[in-house]
């Protein structure tokens, strides 16, 4: 995949003046062993922060390197303010860790009260308001600790890629669809530029791009992925030209930015005056590591990269659409898998997911717009059954006045039928029905939510937070006796 950042992570190791600086010193190199043969590169810098000059010694090295992302390593208690400015001014992704005791025979010159030194080195964060991630538990041995700065990678490599995120979007919303609204402060506020366009302004760069040379190498590869499902074979040329116009457009525009998303228009006139309708060609684009939200959905985009650059993987985003029937769930699902009828439902779009994430897949039409369109200009979707495993659905969004809030539930793909059309699949997320009352409706939030494919909420919750979505603002799917605010006790 393209349209991903590398995390070059660097490790500080910091240290109390009235401790000794060779036991962080000597702590910090167990770390960075265990760390290199469990993970791989890390750069250890030769500077351990005792003060304010170290810090910027420390500081100047670590840039020199080339680390975009860093770890604090608190070997001993650790200095307050040194510490902590190192953070603030590393300007990048920092995550602070401490060193546990390792024995009970060196309790005297080897006792470093790290365990101590974490509070207040985030009690200095706080009180100077900068952002880091300490792990759940964030004191360890140095082999705890390599595995929990593993645990940093992918949340670094999201707070990278936000920080040089352009979100490239085209035409207002589709009537009626105020559910997916987008005010862009809070872009701001995460560090995403926004670049909003006219549709007229990429029908017109669409139709610069006919008789591109490089549009048969394009059908070649969308026939090769099609295999037998290549059902409207005549629609693939303008497909591709639609694709080249994108990733054109992509390259053109992300400006000072090194990543970029893309909520694409796809209705209601897009149909008419393109000839065909853009899902398959979002799908690819997304395989690729270049999210395209449907319906000029932003925050859906948004959160489609944030899925992305965690798991390395392509994601989709999909409608929370329709119930699973009853007979359906009595025949198909109950006895077989531990859920409840209402924890299942059907996550369903269009066309817009990744042929690799369909258990079978073919080129079709757009039922649902062949019924007020001619039945020729709603070509392009991909429709199939996506493949069963963990899912992990999940949504980061700004309220109409602006205020940050997210979800995140974890579930999976059940191996069962759909017997319906579009990329569908049938969902079970543990007490789905609570959660879709009082975090989903209550929360009020839209119908996209975005899909990646594995367990991956726990980054994606300490993505939330690095950000500053307040743990308040970030729902979940609550276990049975785990009442949620809104929740009425007697029900």
């Amino acid at each position: 995949m393209k349209n991903l950042p590398e995390v070059k992570l660097g490790i500080v190791a910091v240290s109390r003046d009235c401790f000794p600086m060779s036991l962080s010193v000597s702590r910090r190199k167990a770390v960075v062993k265990e760390f290199t043969e469990k993970y791989g590169e890390i750069f250890e810098c030769p500077t351990c922060v005792e003060n304010e000059i170290h810090m910027r010694t420390a500081l100047k090295e670590v840039k020199e390197a080339g680390c975009n992302a860093l770890v604090v390593y608190l070997g001993n208690f650790g200095p307050e303010s040194a510490e902590t400015l190192l953070a603030k001014e590393f300007g990048g992704p920092v995550m602070f860790v401490a060193a546990a005791e390792e024995t009970g025979d060196n309790l005297v010159g080897g006792r470093g009260d790290a365990y101590c030194g974490m509070l207040n080195a985030s009690y200095n964060l706080k009180l100077r308001n900068i952002k880091a991630y300490i792990p759940e538990y964030p004191v360890g041995t140095a082999s705890e600790c390599a595995d929990m700065i593993g645990e940093f990678l992918p949340i670094a490599r999201a707070i990278i890629g936000l920080n040089n995120l352009k979100i490239i979007s085209f035409g207002p919303r589709p009537q009626d669809f105020l559910a997916c609204n987008a005010p862009i402060q809070q872009l701001y506020n995460l560090g995403v530029e926004i670049e909003e366009n006219s549709e007229l302004d990429l029908f017109e760069a669409f139709n610069k791009h006919a008789g591109d040379a490089r549009i048969p190498e394009v059908v070649k590869s969308m026939e090769e992925e099609l295999g037998k499902g290549n059902l409207k074979p005549e629609i693939l040329p303008k497909l591709a030209q639609y694709e080249l116009t994108l990733l054109d457009w992509t390259e053109a525009h992300k400006g000072s930015r090194e990543y970029v998303a893309i909520a694409g228009k796809c209705w209601p006139a897009f149909q008419t005056q393109f000839g065909f309708v853009p899902c398959y060609v979002n799908s690819r684009l997304t395989a690729m590591g270049i999210p395209v939200s449907c319906e000029v959905d932003i925050y859906g985009a948004l959160s489609e990269f944030i899925g992305t650059v965690i798991s390395k993987d392509a994601v989709t985003l999909l409608d929370i659409n329709n119930t699973v029937p009853a007979d359906m769930y009595e025949a198909d699902i109950k006895g077989k898998f531990n859920y409840t009828h209402k924890d299942t439902f059907m996550g369903f779009h269009c066309g817009n997911t990744a042929a690799g994430k369909l258990s079978f897949c073919a080129m079709k039409y757009q039922m649902i717009m062949a019924r007020s369109l001619p039945e020729e200009v709603t070509q392009g979707t991909l429709e199939g059954d996506i493949i069963p495993g963990d899912i992990t659905f999940y949504r980061l969004q700004s309220t109409a006045d602006a205020k940050l809030r997210g979800y995140i539930a974890q579930g999976e793909v059940l191996p069962v039928a759909t017997r319906s059309f579009g990329a569908i699949g049938v969902f079970a997320i543990p007490e789905m029905g609570r959660f879709y009352r009082h975090v989903l409706v209550e929360g009020n939030y839209p119908h996209h939510g975005a899909v990646a494919f594995g367990h991956f909420g726990k980054s994606i919750y300490e993505v939330f937070k690095y950000l500053g979505v307040a743990v308040e603002e970030i729902g979940f799917n609550q276990p049975k006796g785990m009442l949620y605010k809104t929740e009425n006790p007697f029900a």
